[in-house]
């Protein structure tokens, strides 16, 4: 596999680690994902949070598009599967949480822009595009077609989901999240390459 593909696929803590390593890799952040789901999720007012989304980008950052997608659609699983609060597992939040580190992923180790404050512009690139195909597109669309049968205009429905039962408010909280700790996220991800 070529240095290019190498960097566009796995994360550079992940391009050159043995199986075992980054099973062991894939493992830890796993367990971090299982933990978001059991113990990051609080409600205030009508507003479910959850930090899923920022640890769904930081998984793709750290272990890459590939093995984060792996990391959080098993965390997301797993976790329902310890504590599941009664209600039904759906498949698609997992999916779109392995999208979301999918997309960060690719974009925060594969494309590469040379100009000052690029990590930034990349992280809004992945705040748009993780909302837009995640948030909207996977996770409402899915909630519209199972909760409303699609009797509410799907429009309607989006801005009453996002705006009424406030899951904006949840995504901006994780996304401002992104921004605060990226440098903490470098940080890391410098000192676990330098001791792989």
């Amino acid at each position: 596999m070529s240095k290019k593909l190498k960097r566009i696929l796995f994360s550079e803590l992940m391009e050159d680690l043995s199986k075992t390593q980054k099973i062991a890799y894939i493992s830890v952040m796993t367990a971090l994902l299982v933990i978001c789901n059991m113990f990051f999720e609080f409600k205030f007012a009508d507003t479910q949070y959850s930090l899923t989304i920022l640890f769904s980008v930081i998984a793709g950052i750290i272990i890459g598009p590939i093995f984060g997608f792996s990391a959080c659609f098993l965390g997301d699983l797993v976790g329902f599967l310890y504590n599941s609060g009664g209600y039904p597992y759906y498949p698609w939040i997992g999916l779109a949480m392995g999208i979301v580190a999918l997309i960060s992923g690719f974009i925060m180790n594969g494309v590469n822009l040379k100009f000052k404050g690029q990590a930034y512009v990349k992280i809004l690139i992945v705040c748009i595009l993780t909302f837009v195909i995640c948030t909207v597109g996977i996770n409402t669309t899915a909630f519209w077609f199972l909760y409303n049968g699609c009797k509410t205009p799907y429009f309607i429905y989006l801005g009453t989901r996002l705006f009424v039962s406030g899951q904006i408010w949840n995504s901006l909280l994780n996304y401002a999240l992104v921004f605060i700790l990226y440098p903490i996220i470098v940080k890391l991800t410098k000192v676990l390459v330098k001791n792989k």
